[in-house]
């Protein structure tokens, strides 16, 4: 009986290991953040770094799009784009306050949408 039971647990065990997420440590992601200068690429950077788990963060001007890095156990793509809303960029899913948008400099504020 304690053969079945203790087999039966190991069963349990193994399936429910199986069906819980892996997450990546190294995934990729892009998505568009609005900006227009080399001020805006460092503050874009600056925020996205400033979340744990981004390993790489880089804003390109020419097309608006920060291409990350991140460790999904540590944070998702959707604390990165709060962290630069937080600081006055739009993102596709999460817009600035218009309070921190008007704190921007002159050449940062870009057309909002």
């Amino acid at each position: 009986m304690k053969n079945i039971i203790l087999g039966m647990m190991l069963v349990f065990v193994a399936l429910s290991t199986q069906a819980q997420e892996k997450k990546n440590k190294n995934a990729k992601y892009e998505f568009e953040v609005n900006g227009n200068c080399e001020q805006c690429q460092k503050r874009i950077q600056k925020a996205a770094f400033s979340v744990p788990g981004v390993k790489s963060a880089e804003w390109h001007i020419d097309d608006h799009m920060l291409h990350l890095i991140i460790n999904e156990e540590k944070c998702s793509v959707l604390d990165v784009k709060k962290a630069v809303a937080k600081i006055g960029h739009d993102t596709d899913e999460v817009k600035a306050t218009d309070d921190v948008y008007q704190k921007l400099h002159g050449c940062c504020q870009y057309d909002r949408k």
